[in-house]
């Protein structure tokens, strides 16, 4: 067991559910890659000023779609969306491979067609791009999707500790009630309620899509949280690689945690 000692900030009335201020607001002291991934969120929350709206059906005529607008990457598509609405793991890696493009635009690094292609968020024919394919395929996947890409698929990230997270790192959440959730985490604060508090950004049905939500940290089962650290590793990506689902133990809060902070389990992967 290993305490946190949070130190939950007071709810900003400043910051709204709706904004592009998250590289100015939360960027401060964080790495590079973390501010690429707050200055993604900002572009990808451009798109949709009202959320967008937020649809999941994968058997729904036309489909769902991971998020509503043409991404790109490296001047090139990833996605002709079949609806304008957006879900969790398709906001969070439209902010991911946004970050990307700023990141490797400004180095001048470029990839191969087969690199590319492992980026896309749907088949080349616009159908559904299925869990555990390619690079959003193991994004998209049940579980910790994001540890899977980062961590597994394409070694570009790192595993954090809850204690250790920053803004801009990604986070797979479970909940103690409902499915799982994929979000760029904002930081630790109170809620209105006063209650211990996680902030994010992601597409969420209360959100009516892309926007900013702050929830108790009591009603989280347990989190695993990602840092992008080696954006440049995605030129050496071997699209074909084949990799099974790795065993990982969630960071779990405790429902009995002192007022300075919750208390996890921290195990590594």
């Amino acid at each position: 067991m290993i305490p946190l000692t949070m130190p939950y900030r007071m709810p900003d009335s400043a910051v709204p559910t709706y904004h592009i201020s998250h590289l100015r607001k939360f960027g401060f002291g964080v790495p590079e890659a973390n501010r690429a991934v707050l200055h993604g969120v900002d572009i990808v929350q451009a798109t949709a000023p009202d959320g967008g709206g937020y649809f999941i059906g994968v058997k729904a005529d036309p489909p769902e779609s991971p998020i509503g607008y043409r991404v790109t990457f490296l001047e090139r598509p990833l996605l002709s969306p079949p609806r304008c609405t957006s879900y969790c793991s398709g906001a969070s890696y439209a902010a991911f491979v946004t970050a990307l493009d700023l990141l490797l635009g400004e180095s001048g690094l470029r990839v191969s067609d087969e690199v590319q292609e492992a980026v896309r968020m749907q088949e080349p024919d616009g159908g559904r791009r299925e869990d555990t394919v390619k690079l959003f395929g193991w994004w998209n996947a049940d579980g910790p999707g994001s540890l899977y890409a980062l961590c597994g698929f394409s070694e570009m990230g790192v595993r954090v500790s809850p204690k250790d997270a920053l803004p801009g790192d990604f986070c797979n959440i479970n909940w103690v009630k409902g499915p799982g959730h994929s979000v760029v985490f904002l930081g630790w604060e109170k809620t209105a309620e006063g209650e211990p508090g996680m902030r994010f950004w992601s597409s969420q049905a209360s959100t009516n899509g892309l926007g900013d939500k702050t929830v108790p940290v009591s009603s989280i089962a347990g989190f695993v949280f990602t840092r992008l650290t080696a954006p440049a590793k995605l030129a050496a990506l071997n699209p074909s690689m084949k990799m099974e689902r790795m065993k990982v133990t969630y960071d779990v809060p405790e429902r009995s945690a002192p007022s300075g902070g919750p208390t996890t389990k921290t195990p590594r992967i």
